[in-house]
């Protein structure tokens, strides 16, 4: 299980992969939340690349900017974020930091484009955003406003 600081660190850095802009950052449709129901399910044999990457992350932050990662400012954490991505490190890190990058980016994307029912994409935002409908149109984010050509799709 992640402590109440690792998960400062995760909100920060989820909301620098997947941004608010006119839809919801990545914390607020649920990433965050998803990510850590996997972590207690399918994920658990991850939770330990989490917690080591998450205090690597801030370890190296504080390096180089004497502050915790949550509390630079967005173009140094995003400068931070593609420095690490490429393998580019001051510290010592437990597992190479662009692989957990690339873990975390690929678990942000699947808990913001994920069914609702897994944790993630609250109130089907994501879905609005790219214009998907779901087959059920009781479900999260499917529209009732389909024109008769859509609904012949269905």
């Amino acid at each position: 299980m992640l402590s109440q600081r690792q998960i400062q660190i995760l909100r920060s850095a989820l909301d620098r992969i997947i941004p608010a802009d006119d839809y919801p950052g990545a914390w607020e449709a649920g990433v965050g939340e998803y990510i850590l129901r996997q972590l207690r399910g399918d994920l658990e044999p991850l939770s330990a690349a989490y917690s080591e990457g998450l205090n690597a992350l801030d370890d190296e932050t504080s390096a180089r900017y004497g502050f915790a990662f949550q509390e630079i400012g967005p173009d140094q954490q995003d400068n931070l974020l593609r420095q690490l991505e490429k393998g580019e490190s001051e510290t010592v890190w437990p597992i190479p930091p662009a692989r957990f990058l690339s873990m975390l980016i690929h678990h942000a994307a699947e808990g913001y484009y994920a069914d609702p029912a897994n944790g993630g994409n609250k109130g089907a935002r994501s879905w609005q955003m790219v214009g998907f409908t779901p087959a059920d149109p009781h479900a999260p984010g499917a529209r009732t406003d389909l024109s008769e050509s859509e609904k012949a799709l269905q």
